[in-house]
């Protein structure tokens, strides 16, 4: 959507708001031997007491409230009995809908002491969105978005999964543009004010290929490496952008 009126700054902000919260809650719940689906709870009791619904049930019926992936798996994961062990990355994805707005965001976190090479894939995703939300502003090219987290990535020296990338949202879950992790130099797209989109690297160890789990909507790296996901929901402007999922 294009932000239209102080309004919908406001809507999208109180949506984003939820998913801060609802990601802060569940990070807080990782630990070795909680599962999946427990931590599922914990973001939607969040959403319960502040009135919002999961944008992934609404639009899509998907069997739960946040998305939950673990290790290979990069998105969509489904929450289920699987207990989370030490050294796991556990990506929770959070899109809430409030009111008639949306927003959407995610974070990796290691499940007890990180190895160098986890610790440093999980802060590359996070110094890759970083980068990427520093070239936003009116006029810039969409590619720009792709360039900059590519060049971090690879820098790393870890992959981009071409296949996933951030979106437009704001009243439904995925709306135009498509915001690719990677340059795609015929994308002519330009960035306007008003905006909404989510930046979202989606990064893994050693491949830019995915592959579809039999459940019909968990997504993994092709090569069974480890993934990592940094997300946030923000709204294009005159000046740095407006994150609207930025923590509370």
């Amino acid at each position: 959507m294009s932000v239209e009126s102080e309004r919908d700054i406001l809507g999208l902000r109180a949506a984003g708001r939820v998913v801060s919260l609802a990601l802060r809650a569940m990070r807080g719940a990782v630990r070795e031997g909680v599962t999946t689906r427990e931590l599922d709870e914990v973001g939607a009791a969040v959403f319960r007491a502040h009135g919002a619904r999961s944008a992934p049930q609404l639009a899509y019926g998907f069997p739960g409230t946040n998305c939950i992936s673990v290790n290979d798996e990069a998105v969509h994961g489904v929450p289920s009995a699987r207990e989370l062990r030490r050294g796991d990355v556990v990506k929770l994805d959070a899109t809430a809908e409030l009111d008639g707005y949306m927003a959407d965001a995610a974070v990796s976190v290691a499940v007890g002491p990180a190895s160098p090479p986890t610790e440093k894939l999980i802060g590359t995703a996070e110094r890759a969105l970083a980068r990427a939300l520093a070239v936003i502003a009116p006029g810039v090219r969409l590619n720009e978005i792709g360039r900059a987290v590519e060049d971090e990535v690879h820098r790393a020296g870890f992959e981009v999964l071409t296949a996933l990338c951030g979106h437009g949202i704001g009243r439904t879950i995925h709306e135009p543009p498509s915001v690719r992790n990677h340059y795609v130099a015929s994308d002519a797209t330009t960035l306007t004010e008003g905006l909404v989109i989510t930046v979202e690297p989606i990064i893994a160890a050693t491949t830019s290929a995915v592959r579809e789990l039999g459940d019909g909507w968990t997504v993994s790296t092709a090569d069974g490496s480890l993934s990592a996901h940094a997300e946030h929901t923000v709204i294009v402007r005159n000046g740095p952008p407006l994150i609207v999922t930025a923590a509370v």
